[in-house]
C-alpha cells in the first residue's frame, strides 16, 4: 500500500503543498516552498527539459500532480506559497511543456472528427446493457466506496463550475448569455448556501469525511486528477474554447442519469437529506443545461464559428476517454476487494 505523508496544518485557509509523486512534481513542489518566483529556479528547467524528451508518462501521477499544483495556482492556491509564482515564467513554461505532452496523449487516444450532432447523439443514447460506477453504486456498492467516490470528485466538485468560468469570456452572443445562465446555477442562483460547491462539501459532512477545500490532494490518484487537469487545460487556453464546450456540454448530457443513480445509491446505504441533496439537485438542473448547452451554447458558438466543430468533439471525446479510465480503475479496484485511493481511507467516526 502507499504511504501517504499526512498534510500539515493549513495556512491562510489554503490547502498545503501535497508530496510529491516522481521527479516532476519534486521540482515543481520544491521551487513552491522555498523559492521566491524572481529567484532562479534550476530544477524547473531541467524538469521542462526531461519532459520534452518524453520523459513523462503523459497519463501519470507525477506528471498530473505536477499539474495539478500549476493549475491550483490560477484557483485557491497553497498555504506559505507566494501568490507571484501564478504568472512566474519559469513555471508557465514547465506547465506548457506538461500541457503539451498531456494534449498529445489526448488527441492520440481520441479519433477526429467534426460531427458535433453525431457524437453528441452517442453521449446521450445509453447502451442498455451499460453498467458503470454510479450503476455499481446504487446496486451494490458498500458505504466505504462511496466515501471513495466523494473523495476523488472533491478534487473537482468543491471547486465545481470555476474551470468552467474561464469560457465565458472566450464566448460572444447568445452563448456567452447561455453559458452564464447555466453557470449561474451551478454558483447557487446568487446564494452561497445552494452553491454546488456547498452541496458537495454538505454530501462529504454527512459521509463523516473532511470537506475542507484540498484535504484529500494526496489520496487522489491520476485517473481522477486528469479529468480535472483536462478542464483547467481547456478553460485556460482561448484556441481550446472549443474543446471546453464540447466537454461541459458532454457533462451535462451524463451528469442527470448517473446523478439520479447516486442519489438511490445514497439513499440505499443511509445517507441523510444533506448527502442526497447534491445529487437530486443535479437530475433536473442538468438535463436543462444539457439543452441550453446543446441548443443555446453550441448552437450560436458554431454557427459563428464553424471551423471550431472539429474541438467540440474532441472536447467531447476526451472527456468520455479520461471518465472511461476513471471508471475502469474504480471498478477494477473495488471488485478485487481494493481502494481505489492512493491510500485507504480510516473509517468514519462514529
Amino acid at each position: 500500500m502507499t504511504t501517504v505523508a499526512t498534510s500539515p496544518p493549513r495556512t491562510g485557509g489554503r490547502p498545503p503543498l501535497p508530496a510529491p509523486r516522481g521527479p516532476l512534481s519534486e521540482a515543481v513542489l520544491a521551487a513552491l516552498a522555498r523559492l521566491a518566483p524572481a529567484d532562479p529556479a534550476p530544477m524547473l528547467d531541467a524538469a521542462r527539459t526531461e519532459v520534452r524528451r518524453d520523459g513523462a508518462d503523459p497519463f501519470g501521477d507525477d506528471l498530473h500532480l505536477a499539474l495539478y499544483v500549476c493549475y491550483e495556482l490560477h484557483y485557491r492556491g497553497f498555504g506559505g506559497v507566494d501568490d507571484g509564482w501564478e504568472w512566474a515564467p519559469g513555471l508557465l513554461a514547465l506547465r506548457g511543456a506538461l500541457e503539451h505532452r498531456f494534449l498529445e496523449a489526448l488527441r492520440a487516444e481520441t479519433a477526429p472528427g467534426d460531427d458535433v450532432e453525431g457524437v453528441l447523439a452517442g453521449v446521450l443514447a445509453e447502451p442498455a446493457d451499460a453498467y458503470g460506477v454510479s450503476h455499481y453504486l446504487r446496486d451494490e456498492g458498500e458505504g466505504w466506496q462511496l466515501r471513495e467516490y466523494a473523495v476523488h470528485r472533491s478534487a473537482y466538485h468543491l471547486k465545481e463550475a470555476d474551470p468552467h468560468a474561464w469560457l465565458i469570456p472566450r464566448l460572444d452572443g447568445q452563448a456567452k448569455a447561455a453559458l452564464v445562465a447555466v453557470e449561474f446555477d451551478e454558483f447557487g442562483g446568487g446564494r452561497g448556501e445552494a452553491m454546488h460547491s456547498r452541496l458537495f462539501a454538505d454530501l462529504m459532512d454527512d459521509l463523516g469525511l473532511d470537506s475542507a477545500y484540498g484535504r484529500y490532494l494526496d489520496l487522489v490518484p491520476a485517473r481522477m486528477l486528469a479529468v480535472v487537469n483536462m478542464m483547467s487545460l481547456f478553460g485556460l487556453h482561448r484556441s481550446l474554447r472549443g474543446a471546453m464546450a464540447g466537454h461541459f456540454a458532454a457533462a451535462e448530457i451524463t451528469t442527470a442519469p448517473a446523478a439520479r443513480r447516486m442519489a438511490a445509491a445514497l439513499e440505499r446505504l443511509g445517507a441523510g437529506p444533506r448527502g442526497v441533496r447534491f445529487y437530486t439537485e443535479h437530475i433536473e438542473a442538468d438535463a436543462v443545461h444539457e439543452q441550453v448547452l446543446r441548443h443555446d451554447v453550441l448552437g450560436d458558438l458554431l454557427a459563428r464559428e464553424p471551423a471550431l466543430a472539429a474541438d467540440v468533439v474532441f472536447g467531447v471525446r476526451a472527456t468520455e476517454l479520461l471518465e472511461d479510465r476513471f471508471g475502469e480503475h474504480l471498478l477494477k479496484s473495488w471488485r478485487t476487494g481494493g481502494t481505489s485511493l492512493r491510500q485507504a481511507l480510516p473509517p468514519p467516526p462514529h
